[in-house]
């Protein structure tokens, strides 16, 4: 009985051993190779329409949502939406609970070195936003001005950073204040209050915040433009470098024109089908 036990026993360990192994292994060469049936873990932000969002039926929609998924089914991935804190967004990236950041993602000077970038996807402009019938009619107009800015997002990184970068710190010097709120709400609220005088926002977040609030005019210059692309580890430049292969294949073959017309606010914005 002892006997039987022990080679039972024995069985189970050496049982468990080799399916252990033969997962790990069969894992391993998955994540190394990213074959078909690879999980393609997405991090976007959940409120950044027309790119990213949780509609109000809660289904997970948008531009890059489209095109992430059309890059998992051209590979045979299976598609998982991570929603995301933006703030946090590098914490995710790190530790492994999404491969990538794609969601309206500027690739900047400043973020150059901190992530492997895909090729630019999309161009976007910053602008500034004004209440109708303001006296601000041109970017001179706005010395000494408060000019409020959603913390943490494209627009404030813009005005920190040196013309020659591509950025536009000379003009937002003349400003008087620069004023950080959580959320472009916030910044509209404060703009109708006449707390601030001017809002600087980028084109897609201010069309969609134009569409649901009248009375909200750009000035007519940019005050500077960005471009939007996918950011990976620094290590994973082979998945890199596949999505980059998808990308113009989705382009070539009118994958990405088909999912781009959905759009029509971001349309005339997407570089890689122009």
């Amino acid at each position: 009985m002892k006997k039987l036990l022990a080679f039972m026993l024995v069985l189970a360990m050496t049982t468990c051993l080799f399916t252990a192994c033969g997962s790990s292994k069969s894992e391993d060469a998955s994540a190394e190779k990213y074959g078909e049936g690879w999980e393609f873990k997405h991090g976007f932000d959940r409120d950044f329409p027309p790119y990213s969002h949780i509609d109000d039926n809660g289904e997970t929609t948008g531009f890059d949502v489209e095109l992430a998924q059309a890059v998992a089914d051209y590979y045979g991935w299976e598609y998982k939406g991570v929603p995301i804190n933006w703030d946090a967004k590098d914490a995710e990236l790190e530790s492994g609970s999404i491969d990538c950041i794609w969601s309206g993602f500027t690739k900047s000077p400043a973020r150059e070195d901190k992530y492997a970038w895909s090729e630019p996807y999309s161009i976007n402009q910053i602008k500034i936003m004004v209440l109708e019938g303001s006296d601000i009619k041109s970017l001179d107009d706005l010395k000494g001005k408060k000019v409020g800015v959603q913390g943490s997002t494209s627009a404030q990184e813009m005005m920190e950073t040196p013309e020659e970068e591509g950025g536009c710190k000379e003009l937002a010097d003349t400003f008087g204040e620069i004023v950080v709120s959580d959320v472009y709400t916030t910044s509209i609220n404060d703009l109708k209050a006449q707390a601030i005088d001017a809002i600087a926002i980028d084109v897609t977040t201010g069309d969609y915040q134009m569409s649901n609030v009248d009375g909200l005019p750009y000035l007519d210059d940019d005050i500077c433009e960005e471009v939007y692309a996918i950011g990976f580890r620094t290590a994973d430049t082979e998945l890199r470098d596949k999505v980059n292969e998808a990308l113009k294949a989705l382009a070539e073959d009118g994958t990405m024109d088909k999912i781009g017309k959905k759009y029509e606010e971001i349309y005339d914005n997407l570089s890689m089908i122009k």
